[in-house]
Order: C-alpha cells, then structure tokens, then sequence
C-alpha cells in the first residue's frame, strides 16, 4: 500500500509539472511574459520549457469536449440553462470525413491539385426580400438564413435530402421548419448556440436576438441585447457562455449571455473612423477571435485578455475585408476583401502564406469559406455570378460553376461536417448543394 501511495504522489508532482509548464509556455507564446515569468517563479518551472503552438487550449478543448459528451449523456451540469428541450443528439459533433489540411507541411505543391467532386443543386425557398447571409449549426444538422424582409429562417438538412431524391414518395416535403420575426431592420449575420437549441440574429436595428428554435410555435425571440451600434456579425465562444459582435464601432463587443455585461478590450489599437467590423469570429478553442473590417485590415485577438495582440493592416489593400475565418488547428486565417482576393494568413507571425486569385469580388459582402475537409477554397465572382473554387494546399483555380440565382448571390456558406453549402441571393432565393452521388 505504502508502494502504490508513494507512486501516486510520484504521478500527481509529475502532472503538476506538466500543467505548470503548459500555463507558463502558454503565456509566454501569447506575449506575456511578465504573466508567465511569476508563474514559472512561483512554480518552480523552467521559463523556456518548448511545448507545441497552442497544446494547453487544445487539451482543455479536449476536456471540454468529454465534459460535454458527458453531459449529453446524462451527467449534470451547465452553464447556460435556457430551460429548453435539446433534440436527440443536438449538438454532438460528427467525426471529420478526413483530417484537416496542413498549410505548414507542404512547400512545393504545384501540378498536385485535387479535382472538387460534382454537386447538385436545389432552390430551396425564398424571402420576401434579398437572402442576406446563412449558417449551419455545428453539427451540420440545421442551417438557417436572414434576409432584408427582416425574416430567419431554419432549414432541417434532413428533410432538404428528402427533398431532393428523385422518387420522393410521401408527397412534397417542406425543409423550412421554422420562420422567425423580431427585427425592425435587414438581418447581417446569424450563428448557433454550440449545445442548446438557440439562434441568435444580428441586424442593422442594433439587437442581438436569441430564438429557441425547439419550440415549434415560437415566433418572436426570448431574450435580446440591445447594442448601440448597427450589429454586423455575431460568433457564439465555444463554451456557449460568451458571445462576440462585430459593429460599426471599430472594436468588438464582448457579452456575458448569462449577465449580459458588454466588455471592450481596455488595450485597444488605434483604428480609423472607417473601422467598421464586417466580420467576426471565434477559433475553434474560443482562445483567439479574428475581425475583418472596412478599412480594410484583419486582426486577432486574445479570446481571454480581448487584447489586440496582431493587426495585419491593408490585408486588402485600402477597400474592405469582408470575411475572416480560422482553419480548425488554429494557425491560420482565410480572408476575402473587395480587392478580389483571398489569402491565407499565418495566425503566429501574420505571413501571407497563399493567394487565390481569379474571383472579382468588388460590390458585395463577399465570403471565403473552407470546405468541410479544408481541402478547398469556396468564393463568388460577382461579373460571371459564378461560385469559384480552388485547392486549398496549391491555390489552383480547379472549377467554376454556375450560381443558378438571377443576378449576383450575396453569401455563401459551407457545412462543417459534410459535403455541402448553401447560397443566398439577391434575387431572394436560397440554393442547397451537395455531392453527387
């Protein structure tokens, strides 16, 4: 007994040591040094311990997500209690159909592009007025849209499959589930809660609404914050107890959903009157957020200190960046602005590392999004109204295709788990694509 007591001792001091390293490299990688130099004092630990890019957000990610799982399952607790009913497995996140891209990896890829597999396509419905932005749920089982008629609505993937094989038998079958109206002004952007049943709008009436989208009857949101600003674009944190709006004010808006306290970063970088946040978002960890905005820079920030820590200023030249999203390791940013590109930015040194190049995007709030696999690049070319896709590693233009909407479509937007993306245009329809079978 004493062996096996001694030997747990042995095991816990060696864990110790590990958490403790983790914290003080953690600390040290994200600039702050005097932060890591009292803890490395106060520990005993050794300040220049090397450990991966990112290893303690990534475990307590992992954590996180067992925790989850867990609760899924039956074990209590959470944070975030909106006293609704989840579906069955609602929230829980298939496995990747295959491993995300390494940008780091590969130097020399030339000649090695991957072909983008055939898609079908199907309208799916219409606002009264322009599609204005889209989004899938993390799970990829629901995605939903905003429009300039002030309406969102909630599409049930599985019900547009249904919809769209050949020999449907049990007569027409209608995807849209639910129709939501609470806005005085056009939506902007739209995201889900990462575990509970709510979706959240942003719009130009400066509210941020939430929707339990469990209840079939519920018309109108249950809870809403108020911003002073026209709210551009909304991201949930990972934990679902945080959320990010990006505004006409130049710097984030950070709210406790629980409190609904706002906080501003109290560091800051200096930003012109023309500042405005087109786009934000969350890394898949909530331990850094990205913002692209019209003057024309793209920036990240410290998910937990809401400090600036790096500004990649004229990302895209002096007209707007529209769209900024990270890659699911964390280490990369894609971008698109109305200077017709897209690029791929190193998040640890704010490198160009790629360039895709071959879409005209000038007008509109024009997206880049990854596809589900990160193997490639999904954009829009307004003169053709075409959606252009290339490979992601090589940064080769591979297809060209056909929006099918009447005139440019405003938004395009992928599903993180599967095969499949949605369009949304200014002839106010909305397009489901996915794989050929």
């Amino acid at each position: 007994m004493e062996n096996s007591s001694l030997e747990q001792v042995l095991q816990d001091a060696k864990l110790h040591r590990q958490v403790n390293s983790l914290i003080v490299a953690h600390l040290r990688d994200n600039n702050l040094y005097q932060a890591a130099s009292v803890v490395a004092s106060a520990t005993m630990t050794s300040l220049n311990d090397e450990a991966p890019p990112n290893k303690l957000l990534e475990l307590v990610a992992k954590g996180l997500a067992v925790e989850k799982d867990e609760m899924l399952r039956g074990v209590p607790s959470s944070a975030f209690d909106l006293g609704t009913s989840i579906p069955s497995g609602y929230g829980s996140i298939p496995a990747p159909r295959t491993a995300a891209v390494d940008f780091g990896a590969v130097q020399e890829t030339k000649g090695s592009s991957k072909s983008f597999p055939k898609h079908e396509t199907r309208h799916l419905s219409e606002h009264k007025n322009i599609a204005r932005c889209a989004r899938f749920s993390p799970d990829g089982k629901f995605v939903a849209t905003g429009s300039s008629d002030t309406s969102i609505k909630l599409f049930e993937v599985a019900k547009i499959k249904q919809m769209m094989l050949p020999d449907a038998r049990d007569g027409p079958v209608r995807p849209v589930i639910r129709t939501f109206y609470d806005h005085l002004q056009p939506i902007n952007d739209l995201d889900f809660h990462p575990q509970n049943t709510v979706l959240i709008s942003g719009s130009k009436d400066n509210t941020i609404k939430f929707f339990d989208f469990s209840k079939m009857t519920a018309k109108r949101a249950f809870r809403v914050i108020q911003d002073t600003h026209n709210v551009r674009s909304v991201s949930f944190h990972p934990s679902g107890d945080f959320l990010l709006a990006g505004t006409d004010h130049p710097i984030p808006h950070l709210y406790d959903i629980n409190t609904f306290q706002c906080y501003l970063s109290a560091n800051a970088p200096e930003i012109d009157v023309n500042g405005a946040i087109n786009q934000v978002r969350y890394s898949a960890t909530g331990g850094m957020y990205v913002t692209a905005s019209k003057d024309g820079t793209i920036r990240l920030w410290d998910g937990v200190t809401a400090n600036c820590v790096r500004s990649i200023v004229g990302a895209h030249g002096t007209v707007e960046a529209t769209s900024a999203n990270f890659t699911k390791d964390q280490r990369f940013v894609l971008s698109s602005g109305k200077d017709s590109t897209v690029k791929l930015w190193e998040v640890g040194t704010g490198k160009l590392v790629k360039q895709y190049l071959g879409a005209t995007h000038t007008q509109l709030r024009c997206q880049a999004v990854f596809n589900d696999t990160e193997e490639f690049v999904l954009s829009i070319d307004e003169p053709t109204n075409e959606i252009v896709i290339w490979d992601a590693l090589t940064a080769e233009k591979v297809a060209k295709w056909p929006s099918n909407h009447i005139g440019a479509f405003r938004w395009l937007e992928h599903s993180p788990t599967e095969a499949a993306y949605v369009t949304c245009g200014t002839d106010r329809s909305i397009r489901f694509w996915k794989e050929s079978l």
